[in-house]
């Protein structure tokens, strides 16, 4: 029901005495700008879902001052930040320091271009999506370096070169990972390899990747920087890490990304391993009718959702972990399982395992 809207609505425009370039033009300005805004609502709102699902596994409150039950705190937060002065020390690149922020979020942002919510609703359908994002998400790290070097600080310079290092290995990881859907697959389209999937939740790739699951997810949560990978924000250790310099729009733009590149990982998880927009329920006589109006891309937010909720469990349940135990787990463990199971699923795919490489 909801895409029958959706393409009649574009039916709609496209009939209006507008030539097509320029109303071509106009809607993927649109789409680009609902995009944008329910991103950043929703990376507001997470930062409230954070501190309440923490607070509550503590047996504490949480924000409740800033309206009911405090869903008005992370409007309050944006104002308060928005207001704050920017101090720039003076020994530092200025340039460089005013754009690692942007650099940061810039690409969390531009990553969703390729992302589809549906089988019909998305911005751009690319042949090469999934590289495309792997492209994108991989620029962070240049925000992350510039920060600590244009900062003039040892303490960020320090941070910064753990970062970069902590992120480079992970990637390696969650590239591992993504190769075994690849193979699995047979294509870097995004909405190829969700199609791929359909037919019930016993289609999903979750079963035979299993182990790619929970590789690209843990290293999903290391490259976010997330708790207990958070070392080089440890202000235990570090004073605050990579941005310590930094404050007011340009402090929260930093985090700003970090809890996008949060939402974006919890969506890709669910695209290449729980079906995307698939209903668990497809095939299934009784439950398969009954969800069926469910439109799809609520489906793609609940599953990600779940992987959002477990971000926020991790953080409140495990401690810290040291620089050299994130690096070991990173190259002498996640690598050399995901290595053995994309042998595994080379295998698969050769015999025809199942109705995932048949």
């Amino acid at each position: 029901m909801l895409m029958e809207y959706y393409n009649q609505a574009i039916e709609w425009l496209y009939s209006l005495p507008v030539p097509a370039e320029i109303m071509t033009v106009t809607i993927i300005l649109v789409k680009i700008a609902i995009i944008v805004n329910v991103l950043l609502a929703g990376v507001s709102y997470l930062t409230l879902a954070e501190r309440k699902v923490i607070g509550a596994m503590q047996s504490r409150i949480g924000p409740n001052r800033v309206g009911p039950f405090g869903v008005f705190q992370p409007i309050a937060d944006g104002i308060k930040a928005l207001f704050k002065e920017i101090n720039v020390p003076s020994a530092s690149d200025k340039a460089v320091f005013y754009i690692a922020p942007i650099i940061s979020i810039a690409p969390a942002l531009a990553a969703w271009a390729t992302v589809p919510f549906s089988q019909d609703l998305g911005l751009v359908d690319l042949n090469v999506g999934l590289l495309y994002i792997l492209a994108m998400t991989s620029i962070s790290v240049y925000g992350v370096i510039f920060a600590g070097w244009a900062s003039n600080s040892r303490y960020a310079t320090l941070s910064a070169m753990r970062a970069a290092a902590q992120m480079i290995s992970y990637e390696l990881a969650m590239g591992f990972g993504l190769l075994g859907v690849v193979l699995a697959c047979g294509s870097l389209n995004l909405r190829e390899i969700v199609m791929a999937q359909e037919g019930g939740f016993w289609n999903w790739y979750w079963i035979p990747l299993f182990p790619l699951l929970v590789v690209y997810f843990i290293s999903g949560v290391a490259e976010t920087n997330r708790a207990p990978f958070d070392v080089v924000e440890g202000e235990s250790e570090i004073v605050t890490g990579f941005m310590v310099e930094y404050s007011g729009m340009t402090f929260a733009m930093f985090f700003m990304a970090e809890y996008a590149n949060m939402i974006l990982i919890s969506v890709l998880t669910s695209i290449l391993f729980l079906g995307g927009w698939m209903s668990p329920f497809a095939g299934i006589p009784v439950l398969g009718e009954i969800f069926n109006f469910v439109p799809g891309i609520v489906w793609l937010f609940a599953k990600s959702g779940v992987f959002l909720f477990t971000y926020l469990w991790i953080r409140a349940t495990f401690p810290r972990y040291r620089y050299d135990k994130i690096m070991q787990l990173g190259w002498k463990v996640l690598i050399p399982v995901s290595c053995v199971w994309v042998v595994v699923v080379c295998a698969f795919k050769l015999i025809g395992f199942g109705p995932w490489f048949g």
